[in-house]
Formats: C-alpha cells, structure tokens, sequence
C-alpha cells in the first residue's frame, strides 16, 4: 500500500487539466493573497485543494463522482466536522467559467471566520499580551 506523500505526488504529477488550470490561479497567493495548497492530506483524505487559514477546501469532480455520491457527501461531512466549508465544482466548470469558479472561491473564503496571522514573528521570548476577557 501507498504512503498517503507518494500518494499525494502521484495525485500532482496526475492533475487534470481543471486542477492544472485551477491550480495556476490559486498558487503564489494569486486569489485575494490567500495561501492555497493542493493535494493536501487531510483525515485521512487527500483533498484537492486547501486554504487552511480560511479552513476552505475545494474539490473538483469528474463524472466518476456521480457514481459515488454517498461517498462523497461522507467525505464531505467528515472534513466539515472538522471545521472545514467545502465547495465542489464539476471539471467542466473550471474548464467553461474559471472567473466565476474564482469569484465564488473567493467569496467563500472570505465568508469564513478566521484570524489573520501576526503580520511579523515576536522576538525570542516574547509574547502577546492576553487580551481582555469580558
């Protein structure tokens, strides 16, 4: 059996041309400075692609998901239990309508509550003052 990294490059080296069009516009913070990562190993799944800041993933489907619905909506639900919203797109739509796939990506991730990262790493030893409880 696989380890779930050779796994994940095989899936990379594999992508459809959807994932390799999409991808060139989420790499490198291309949408909205956002970090996305691809073939990201998540709970046991390998999940398309990932903003883990904005706890958003984005699956891409060929027509093998419509024979595999049920095990989609449970992959689905296990990366929402934990804490994930995600967006599915048929390849053809990326393919035919790659702006509105973008806008709706966008949308969503900044729909999701998150909490931007230290704009610059403390120094050694300090630490950020607790916040007021109230």
């Amino acid at each position: 059996m696989a380890s779930t990294v050779e796994v994940v490059r095989q899936l990379r080296r594999q992508q459809t041309d959807a994932e390799r069009n999409l991808w060139f516009k989420l790499r490198n913070y291309r949408l909205g400075g956002l970090k996305f990562r691809r073939q990201m190993a998540l709970n046991g799944f390998v999940v398309d692609f990932c903003c883990p800041i904005a706890k958003l993933i984005v699956e891409l489907d060929g027509g093998q998901h419509l024979e595999q619905r049920e095990q989609d909506a449970r992959r689905t639900k296990n990366l929402e239990d934990s804490g994930y919203f995600v967006l599915r797109f048929w390849n053809n739509e990326v393919l035919r309508n790659i702006d509105g796939v973008l806008e709706e990506i966008l949308n969503s991730a900044n729909q999701q509550t998150f909490e931007p990262p230290h704009p610059t790493p403390l120094p050694s030893g300090e630490r950020e003052p607790a916040r007021a409880s109230r």
